[in-house]
């Protein structure tokens, strides 16, 4: 089974609701007023919009990648209910070739929540592609968990390759300015798919030049 259907299958078993909620992700939430250093905004793996739509009602211009058509569907069901538009684009950012030329240096931010479904083999292709869509003295906002989560068990990956350290994320954005870099406790309530104790981190860089 691919990831399109795995995906499809788990946000269509949540029915009605929303697998991870419509309430965006806390640690994007808190950067609200850092967002505003910019009009553009890029979503990947969006899942159902949460956090695509958040970042509409924050005055930004925003596109979401998803390979899910069925999550595609719900978020632009969100969108249309809290009255705000995003452009949504069903696309594996994994594929070669992606992004397209026309989408590189095209984000002043491009975000990524809880996209840990890939292990070290992959990790730097889905890196790399989010790179190139940030546009020179734009930034990239991640947040993800770290190795600790494994013990809570509240979500994320099970493979512990999947997971984030801060060494990992230092090196991988070496060429980067890491304005943030954070490990850190938090409770999560995000749906049925995010919810108790939760080891996580979370980054902010930017992009050399601009």
């Amino acid at each position: 089974m691919n990831q399109e259907s795995i995906w499809s299958a788990r946000y269509r078993d949540a029915g009605d609701d929303y697998l991870f909620g419509t309430a965006p992700n806390r640690f994007l939430a808190h950067r609200a007023g850092l967002l505003q250093d910019g009009r553009t905004a890029l979503s990947v793996a969006d899942g159902e919009g949460r956090n695509s739509v958040w970042l509409a009602e924050q005055g930004l211009e925003v596109t979401a990648i998803e390979i899910s058509a069925v999550a595609i569907e719900k978020a632009q069901r969100l969108a249309r209910g809290r009255n705000v538009d995003v452009h949504c684009l069903q696309a594996d950012m994994l594929a070669p070739g992606w992004p397209p030329a026309s989408m590189h240096d095209a984000f002043d931010w491009v975000i990524g929540i809880f996209i840990q479904f890939v292990g070290p083999e992959w990790r730097e292709r889905q890196f790399d592609a989010m790179k190139k869509l940030t546009r020179p003295g734009g930034r990239i906002l991640l947040q993800g968990y770290t190795p600790k989560q494994l013990e809570y068990r509240t979500g994320g990956p099970s493979a512990v390759e999947n997971l984030y350290t801060t060494e990992l994320l230092r090196e991988a954005f070496a060429d980067w300015v890491i304005e943030e870099l954070t490990e850190y406790e938090d409770d999560v309530d995000e749906g049925h798919g995010h919810r108790g104790r939760s080891a996580l981190i979370g980054m902010v860089a930017r992009k050399p030049g601009g």
